[in-house]
């Protein structure tokens, strides 16, 4: 993104379409000199820092298209730290249209993705992680995605990572104050105050490297099969874990021939659930390539709910398909059917459930998010790690870290020490942006939407 801080931007910031209300920004330091050249005011008042004015959005010959509201933001009280006008008018997209084509002729220049949102971290007002979350919050799909990513768009993750990075650059220091005094007799750490000062940092990253596990679930949700010989209640079990009729129930086996796919949130995560074709032997040939897919989703899925009819007595159909799910990958066993009488004994393993009646439902639910990554370990913790680049980081930081260590217990050099400590330290100032190349933040911005 190779662009100019300095000049004013523009840029449509509500999404397509036609709505009550839509909204252009203007930013940077001729923001208030372009919304003039492009609105008459009833009045001469002065421009106040978040108040509205009432204006009228023209054409180049005086003529009214739109009455707006222009409330400006001055610097560094804003989004982006420098002064912003934002321009309320209706939702018409050729109205939109029409202002940010009148700011161009103002002397601003139309806003590159994520422009706004790079603005205010270049004039630190956010940190990169917090730029990031700005990105999630509005691709969150579920509220508690929003939450999280709020959290962090607060800072949460550079809370985390602030005392951790604070505890490792005093321990660089103390080790450089050793070498750079060492001819005026000032001790130097020891082996064994050097560990105990790296035991609580390299703790503290693998802890928040582990978070990943979780808060990739959080961010990018996972899918589900359900598979099951035919007649056992997937389509049901389908239906209410998804909340609404989307996949067709009958008595008839085989109903189901094709994969059906919905999302729903369990516990505020997304999650792609597949209802699958009954598994038997068939030789009808829709049926037989309605299993195979069966068969496919199991295997691409992140988890499958092999169901079982509780009520009936144990097949080796059963039997064969729980055996090839564990060998695929995680997977649950759930006897369906519990509200029907002749209930069978099941491994302890099992979770029992009725589709038709929703007992069980909650366990089930929460046993899914706990066997692809257990959710109370990380919650309480405010500001765990849901970006792949961040957990990446951390594992270079903990390899340097390791290395550090081994290096005391060698009892090598402290110049060759502070070589991997410097190299543990890098990765952190990488995730809040302290240090970080150009193309990493090229990548990271151009992802955004343009008028964020």
């Amino acid at each position: 993104m190779s662009v100019s801080v300095t000049d004013t931007i523009v840029a449509i910031s509500t999404p397509p379409g036609r709505g009550g209300l839509g909204v252009i920004r203007i930013s940077g330091p001729q923001a208030r000199a372009v919304a003039e050249a492009i609105l008459t005011f009833p009045n001469t008042a002065s421009w106040q820092p978040r108040h509205g004015r009432m204006a009228h959005l023209a054409d180049r010959d005086g003529h009214v298209v739109d009455q707006v509201i222009a409330t400006f933001f001055e610097k560094p009280h804003s989004y982006t730290a420098e002064d912003t006008v934002e321009v309320s008018c209706h939702g018409a997209p050729v109205v939109l249209r029409f202002a940010v084509e009148r700011a161009l002729e103002g002397g601003a220049r139309l806003a590159e993705p994520g422009e706004f949102t790079l603005r205010a971290y270049l004039r630190g007002r956010i940190d990169l992680s917090q730029a990031e979350a700005v990105r999630d919050l509005i691709e969150a799909t579920t509220l508690y995605q929003a939450r999280i990513a709020a959290q962090q768009a607060a800072g949460s993750v550079s809370r985390r990572i602030a005392p951790l990075k604070e505890q490792l650059v005093e321990l660089i220091a103390l080790i450089e104050a050793g070498i750079d005094f060492a001819e005026d007799d000032i001790s130097v750490a020891s082996a064994a105050e050097i560990l105990r000062r790296l035991a609580p940092v390299l703790e503290g990253v693998r802890r928040l490297a582990a978070s990943f596990q979780y808060g990739n679930l959080v961010r990018s949700g996972l899918t589900l099969a359900i598979v099951g010989r035919p007649n056992v209640g997937k389509s049901s079990l389908f239906n209410r874990l998804l909340e609404q009729d989307r996949a067709i129930v009958t008595e008839i086996p085989g109903t189901t021939r094709d994969l059906v796919s919905e999302t729903a949130a369990i516990g505020g995560i997304p999650v792609k659930l597949y209802d699958t074709a009954g598994i038997r032997e068939s030789q009808e040939p829709v049926e037989t390539l309605g299993i195979e897919r069966s068969y496919q989703a199991m295997a691409d899925s992140d988890l499958t709910l092999v169901v079982i009819d509780r009520s009936l007595p144990a097949a080796g159909e059963d039997r064969d398909l729980i055996a090839r799910a564990r060998e695929q990958g995680r997977c649950l066993l759930v006897g369906n059917k519990s509200d029907l009488p002749g209930a069978r004994d099941l491994p302890p393993e099992a979770i029992v459930v009725s589709a038709a009646t929703g007992a069980g439902i909650p366990r089930l639910r929460e046993a899914v998010l706990e066997a692809l990554a257990p959710r109370g370990a990380f919650e309480p913790e405010a500001g765990f790690i849901t970006s792949l680049r961040h957990e990446q980081l951390l594992r270079e930081c903990i390899q340097y870290l390791e290395k550090a260590i081994a290096a005391v217990e060698s009892t090598i050099p402290h110049e060759m020490l502070l070589l991997d400590l410097y190299a543990a330290l890098r990765p952190l100032d990488a995730i809040t942006g302290a240090t970080t190349a150009d193309d990493i933040l090229n990548r990271i911005f151009s992802t955004f939407c343009i008028g964020k």
